[in-house]
């Protein structure tokens, strides 16, 4: 098998790399060497996909049985556009990264792939789209559905688009897990979003990877796939994991909504992974799994995660992880004021 991969030196994109490479796989990868390092027994190449020039000099070292894409994520629509017709007649199958906010109904409804999609042109440069007075939907959305037309018209049936919710893991970029190990290593009482029952279905990334893999070798899948854990965790259990394998003598406190909200407490950052929306964890993936999607526990995803942490383990920079952790200062406001209610 060879295949060319977009990115593939940080996380979704490394952990897509290191599993092709496993399976024996003839292995291209295709980014501006600035983040991270090329994993050892790909063919790197270097360029930037928004110039004609390196798309036209990466396109003629094809042909390749497969393209995966992993490094679309902030590109406009005419960005993944300018890629998907480069390398069309240099590629059989295209296997694109999207997101599940390319839906209408996210994260207010319950998801299938047969859910309405925003409307969005191929063509369409970053200034497209708006995000919602309640947050929904996306400007990012919207992107990103402007970013699948672009591949679907280049490519047609030809085309796989996994639509991942959260992804988690060794080499995250974001900041979600690593807040939640780093806050449970520091013990003591732990502001928690309730009810300690709430479901949620964040996906391991090498699970994300294989998935991606395995689409790229088959020949006859196409379409959408939603990429979300089947049998998820509550967060409740997702919090002792994190307690257990830092060996924390922490306990939750566990806050209502409303309570949050009285002190502003942002949903979705400020707690990572916490959003009262009903649709934001009932993400359908039954398709997936039927293609084979296999998730791991994710007690093990948060083990893991957290013997890179102490390894060392330091993600790319990005500009989202400082966005994500609610503040020493303003958790410690919070807790004094349910404790005073008590």
């Amino acid at each position: 098998m060879r295949a060319l991969v977009l990115g593939g030196t940080w996380f979704l994109g490394k952990s897509v790399v290191e599993e092709a490479l496993g399976r024996g796989w003839d292995l291209t990868s295709f980014n501006r060497g600035r983040s991270g390092q090329d994993v050892p027994g790909v063919r790197a190449v270097h360029g930037d996909r928004t110039e004609a020039a390196d798309l036209n000099r990466l396109a003629a070292q094809g042909p390749w049985d497969a393209v995966i894409d992993t490094s679309s994520s902030e590109l406009p629509p005419r960005g993944v556009r300018l890629a998907a017709q480069a390398l069309r007649d240099a590629a059989s199958r295209w296997v694109h990264v999207s997101t599940v906010s390319v839906y209408a109904g996210w994260p207010h409804h319950r998801l299938t792939e047969a859910s309405e999609v925003l409307e969005c042109p191929s063509d369409a440069d970053e200034s497209f789209g708006y995000t919602g007075a309640d947050g929904s939907p996306t400007k990012y959305g919207f992107q990103k559905a402007g970013g699948e037309r672009a591949v679907a018209e280049a490519f047609g049936d030809r085309a796989v688009f996994l639509r991942p919710g959260v992804i988690l893991g060794p080499g995250e970029y974001v900041g979600r897990l690593p807040w939640w190990l780093n806050r449970a290593d520091r013990g003591g009482p732990i502001l928690a979003p309730a009810p300690a029952d709430r479901f949620i279905q964040p996906v391991d990334v090498r699970d994300v990877a294989a998935f991606a893999v395995d689409q790229a070798a088959a020949t006859t899948t196409s379409g959408a796939y939603n990429v979300a854990h089947p049998e998820g965790s509550s967060f409740g259990e997702f919090l002792l994991a994190c307690l257990a394998v830092t060996e924390s003598d922490g306990r939750p406190v566990w806050a209502e909504p409303e309570t949050l909200a009285e002190h502003g407490v942002r949903q979705w950052t400020e707690l990572p992974l916490w959003r009262t929306h009903a649709g934001v964890w009932s993400v359908n993936a039954d398709r997936a799994v039927e293609a084979g999607l296999r998730c791991r526990p994710l007690t093990e995803t948060i083990a893991d995660t957290w013997a890179w942490l102490r390894a060392d383990g330091r993600p790319v920079d990005h500009p989202r992880w400082a966005q994500h952790g609610l503040a020493p200062e303003k958790e410690a406001t919070i807790l004094s004021a349910l404790a005073s209610m008590s």
